[in-house]
């Protein structure tokens, strides 16, 4: 059985976003293959990736290590973000589907319904669903990958504080999906525009802290991919 390097891609990735290799840290093939279960060809293919997706770096007598991206580079993809997302919401009023209603209509539902029970737990997991189920329904691959990329670059910079009125947030979510099912491209361009400015203010970049030379510090215990569907 062969793990895809896809599989193991996302696994470094995901580490990476949530700090567990902090930024600057070597990533050699053999301790991530150890760490994830796997040999170490699909573990150079996935740092390949990341380096392409700007997570990577490759450094000359250190090889693959982490990116440290500088606050200039933090701050371009809140702006590309702010540019990305009114087209996809436009993209969505298009091109959606009556699945894609469905659930983002579900979400939209959910959330609020969350939020009138003051459980906020799990707000932010939810909100995410929809702009990914938003994005996902501009039909267009190229703009979903983007969107994507940029979802996890900025979740690894930034802490995002909670709003300070989450019903206005979800009451924005059913607007937003008012619009798309009107479909109404330029409706939904804009009020996607209105709350990305509202979401960007809430942004705090994540200042690491100072990390020794040497081998990454690594926060858990050894992960092994999920190769669930994986066999070919």
């Amino acid at each position: 059985m062969r793990i895809p390097a896809h599989s193991v891609c996302t696994a470094i990735r995901d580490d990476i976003v949530s700090g567990v290799f902090e930024r600057g840290s070597r990533l050699t093939e053999e301790v991530l293959a150890r760490r994830y279960g796997v040999s170490r060809v699909p573990v150079r293919e996935a740092l390949r990736t990341l380096e392409s997706e700007g997570f990577v770096v490759t450094r000359r007598h250190a090889g693959a290590c982490v990116a440290e991206p500088t606050e200039q580079e933090a701050a371009d993809l809140l702006e590309i973000r702010m540019l990305l997302e009114p087209l996809g919401a436009a993209r969505a009023a298009q091109r959606r589907t009556e699945a894609h209603l469905k659930v983002l209509r579900g979400l939209v539902r959910l959330g609020q319904e969350r939020v009138r029970r003051g459980e906020g737990e799990d707000l932010r997991s939810l909100g995410g669903w929809f702009h990914e189920t938003l994005a996902q329904a501009s039909g267009s691959p190229a703009l979903i990958a983007l969107l994507t990329q940029l979802r996890h670059k900025i979740a690894w910079m930034y802490a995002v504080e909670q709003p300070v009125r989450p019903a206005d947030s979800w009451a924005e979510h059913g607007a937003l999906v008012d619009a798309v099912a009107r479909r109404d491209p330029e409706r939904a361009r804009v009020l996607a525009t209105q709350h990305a400015e509202r979401a960007t203010a809430a942004h705090r970049l994540r200042r690491p802290p100072g990390r020794p030379a040497g081998a990454p510090r690594v926060r858990s215990s050894q992960q092994p991919v999920n190769i669930a569907g994986a066999r070919h």
